[in-house]
């Protein structure tokens, strides 16, 4: 995927759709994407924040990327400002590290690393969230093994 360069305003969900800030995609460069809506991004702000990213349905066919309160602040931008950003592809599909305790797990359960691979994208995310919710090395093996057991019943939102 090439680079993609789009100067936007810094736009607000309201506050029953959560309230957060984001940026809109239009429809038409998402589907020029790799894996289209399902493609991870790294996106750069006003060359001054940089994070991984993906895209979120709008509701009108559109897209958008959440901007958290901390990158606004950052920007010391407001709702409406003007903003550069850059968008590339994310080498790193899952967008996030895996953890090292997981990848061990995994390197040496075979059964647990067919169960892995089974799951999507977005739950590879959860799993790997939920299990490093809690510095102790034992209990984020047994945190990984009960999620990948299906003894974990995630939250659908």
């Amino acid at each position: 995927m090439q680079m993609i360069n789009l100067q936007q305003p810094l736009l607000k969900l309201e506050p029953r759709k959560g309230g957060y800030h984001y940026l809109k995609i239009d429809k038409e460069l998402v589907n020029k994407m790799p894996k289209k809506k399902g493609t991870r991004l790294i996106i750069t702000i006003d060359d001054s924040v940089s994070y991984s990213c993906g895209l979120n349905h709008l509701g009108d066919g559109n897209f958008f990327i959440i901007v958290a309160g901390k990158y606004v602040k950052k920007l010391h931008k407001n709702e409406g400002d003007p903003v550069s950003i850059l968008l590339n592809e994310d080498p790193n599909q899952l967008g996030v590290p895996m953890p090292e305790v997981l990848e061990v797990l995994l390197a040496q359960d075979k059964e647990l690393n067919m169960k892995f691979e089974k799951l999507t994208d977005g739950k590879k995310r959860s799993l790997i969230y939920y299990t490093t919710s809690v510095k102790d090395i034992d209990r984020q093996v047994q945190k990984a093994i009960a999620f990948l057991s299906g003894e974990v019943a995630m939250k659908k939102k």
